[in-house]
């Protein structure tokens, strides 16, 4: 008898971790599937195309997007400059709250030459002053400029410059291992 108590005991234990489990999980399963820690898809679609307005593609080489500069941004702003979060979320919004009133479109719909002159509004403090009441349009673009750099040159351990795209295009050894590079 006692045999038969512990064999329940582990079916029970089995079957209580098992419904645990399922549970913890339940909630990531109905969640929509996002590679990003801290945009939505949305954001980023938003984000991706400033950032390729700033480092495109050309013939040169690739630009911000194959470089996942998005990716960068995106895991900065979820472990190191928290403190940026807000600034990015209300920045975002705004862009396209602007884009919208100005060229009736969300920023990533617009063609090329109109996020050109979206963003030279933007840099020049030129955008509807009634979205922009939290954050400065050209200190935000200033913000986004600059990670977008960081993202593009930076080592790829960071999340950004995939498979050394920037330093193979500015023909820049990249090191193998930190310190053992070996010079000529």
């Amino acid at each position: 008898m006692s045999h038969q108590i512990i064999q329940d005991r582990r079916e029970f234990l089995k079957a209580s971790i098992m419904a645990f489990g399922g549970a913890i999980m339940l909630p990531s399963c109905l969640r929509n599937y996002t590679p990003f820690l801290f945009f939505t898809a949305d954001e980023a679609l938003l984000l991706t195309a400033i950032c390729e307005q700033i480092i495109p593609a050309d013939e040169n080489g690739p630009g911000a997007t194959q470089a996942g500069v998005i990716y960068y941004i995106d895991k900065q702003l979820y472990e190191v400059f928290t403190w940026e979060q807000d600034k990015y979320r209300l920045g975002l919004t705004a862009i396209n709250e602007s884009s919208l009133e100005l060229f009736s479109a969300n920023f990533d719909m617009l063609p090329t030459d109109k996020q050109l002159l979206f963003l030279k509004k933007m840099e020049g403090n030129e955008l509807p002053d009634s979205y922009w009441k939290d954050n400065s349009a050209s200190g935000f673009f200033r913000t986004i400029i600059q990670h977008t750099m960081q993202g593009f040159y930076g080592p790829p351990r960071h999340g950004g410059n995939k498979n050394y795209i920037s330093y193979k295009m500015i023909n820049l050894d990249y090191p193998y291992v930190v310190g053992r590079n070996l010079y000529e």
